[in-house]
């Protein structure tokens, strides 16, 4: 993907290397080839957050729990025609291996339009991700994918707050 040391560039990576992983028509080898090159953008020992997620989605500690957590992405197979990230904004920070990232997935699933907004803040080492918090909108993104009904009834499996 992208043999830059810049966070900003990382960022950019990891952006364009999950739009391919879920909206390419990827075959089984070239689907094992961008999981690959998605996980090489983290550290092997890493914090990745998600302090949004309504399910409270331990935090990604390894290079290998990253990959794992991108090998579920939804895919073509399950109806995406387009996801591209849009408006991508890159802010460097007074900390030069901390970068805020500001867009949107933008695409299609199953005929219907999609938007799904994100900031990350991210620090990066030596051109790898050691620690993101991803703020991202996912209640948006499972009902754009048709996991809504299921998201709902592990939130409610869970009992009132």
């Amino acid at each position: 993907m992208t043999a830059s040391t810049d966070p900003a560039e990382v960022i950019r990576a990891v952006c364009a290397g999950v739009s391919r992983l879920v909206s390419g028509d990827l075959q089984p080898a070239q689907r094992e080839a961008q999981l690959d090159q998605l996980a090489a953008l983290y550290a092997e020992s890493t914090d990745v957050s998600h302090p949004l997620a309504p399910d409270g989605t331990p935090a990604l500690r390894t290079r290998a729990e990253l990959r794992r957590h991108f090998a579920h992405a939804p895919g073509r197979a399950d109806g995406i025609e387009r996801f591209e990230p849009v408006g991508l904004q890159v802010y460097r920070t007074e900390d030069p291996e901390v970068v805020i990232a500001e867009f949107r997935y933008e695409g299609s699933a199953g005929g219907r339009a999609l938007s799904i907004p994100n900031i990350f803040v991210t620090r990066v080492r030596d051109g790898l991700i050691i620690e993101s918090r991803d703020y991202a909108d996912h209640i948006g993104a499972a009902r754009a994918f048709g996991q809504l009904p299921a998201l709902s009834a592990a939130l409610a499996a869970d009992g009132p707050a």
